[in-house]
């Protein structure tokens, strides 16, 4: 059954397959798509609504559904990005929740704005990005967001973050402690005229030399990640997946120089903290053996070992115990924790 109302639209008993990059085949209770974000107190006051467990989902890309979902499911439909201010330097950009990331990304780029190039290609939407802080190429979003716009469950209340307030850390908010609080509807980005290129991580500078470009601009950058991006990580229209499965492991530098005493091989990057280092948790995981390795159509990808992949028919379970084994290998082999990235719907850690 499906009812239809101005601006929003609730069906019952929905396949999430479609909505989530793993293409786990779970279904939710309802499926809430909401194309007008002012409605939502109204919306979650609705009888059908009311009283019931809610997730949110963007694009499903950083999610694993390890079970069907009870209750609503909220999808946000809100797609404009708009333009709030110029100054000579910058451009404050106000996008809504439900605008593809890599669309904004470029987006930016065909209007002279840059800074956002580095986090080309990553799968998911713009109200899932401050959640957990995205981040690739030695580029973070928190650097270029001014402004977070969300419904307060808990007060009943619209609420806006300074960058400050949304305590931004690695892979983490405010936002991704509190779950189930906070409905972003809107993200706010100071994104400069001018900005300084990033190219000294992850093959960045060779990728651009092998694309013959010697006095690279803002997106060339954008494509020399997206080149590296195709290559290193499976598309998931292809094959399920929500990218890096795994967080790389921050350790006390006592600790990381033990293990460099035995492993010397092992790639350590700086961390937040001077007595922090972080690790590879590809490289630890691929050190166990688990690159390429399947099991039924749970999988890891022969590309990349951070990232797990649906074969085809995988369950969310499935994937989740596969993730275990292969979390549990690591730390039997190096004493090192290794933690999801991915939030998990139906199971805990």
């Amino acid at each position: 059954m499906s009812t239809a109302m101005p601006a929003w639209s609730l069906t019952e008993n929905a396949s999430l397959k479609a909505l989530n990059t793993f293409h786990v085949d779970a279904s939710a209770e309802q499926l809430l798509e909401l194309h007008d974000p002012s409605l939502l107190p109204d919306v979650l006051a609705h009888p059908h609504v009311a009283g019931k467990p809610l997730l949110v989902l963007g694009s499903g890309s950083n999610v694993l559904l390890a079970d069907n979902v009870p209750g609503t499911v909220l999808v946000f439909a809100n797609r404009s990005i708009e333009e709030l201010e110029h100054r000579a330097d910058y451009t404050v950009v106000r996008a809504g929740a439900g605008v593809n990331w890599h669309g904004l990304v470029m987006w930016s780029l065909q209007n002279g704005l840059s800074g956002l190039e580095n986090l080309a290609l990553i799968p998911g939407t713009c109200g899932a990005a401050p959640i957990q802080n995205i981040g690739a190429y030695g580029v973070q979003v928190d650097e270029f967001i001014q402004a977070v716009d969300a419904w307060d469950r808990e007060t009943g209340e619209w609420v806006r973050f300074d960058a400050e307030a949304c305590a931004f850390g690695y892979r983490d908010s405010v936002f991704k402690h509190a779950p189930d609080r906070y409905l972003i509807t809107a993200i706010e980005l100071r994104l400069p005229l001018l900005h300084d290129l990033r190219l000294g991580y992850a093959g960045i500078a060779e990728e651009m030399q092998a694309m013959g470009v010697e006095l690279p601009v803002a997106a060339d950058v954008a494509n020399a990640v997206i080149a590296i991006r195709r290559r290193k990580l499976p598309d998931p229209d292809v094959l399920g997946n929500a990218g890096s499965f795994f967080k790389n492991p921050v350790l006390p530098l006592e600790q990381v120089d033990v293990l460099l005493q035995q492993y010397p091989e092992l790639p350590v990057y700086p961390a937040d903290q001077d007595n922090r280092r972080k690790l590879s948790a590809a490289w630890l995981i691929e050190a166990c053996g688990w690159k390429g390795f399947r099991e039924g159509d749970a999988g890891v990808s022969p590309q990349h070992a951070l990232v797990l992949v649906n074969h085809g028919n995988a369950t969310g379970a499935e994937l989740l115990a596969l993730a275990r084994r292969i979390s549990a290998s690591v730390l039997e082999k190096f004493g090192v924790p290794i933690e999801p990235e991915p939030r998990l719907i139906g199971a805990q850690w």
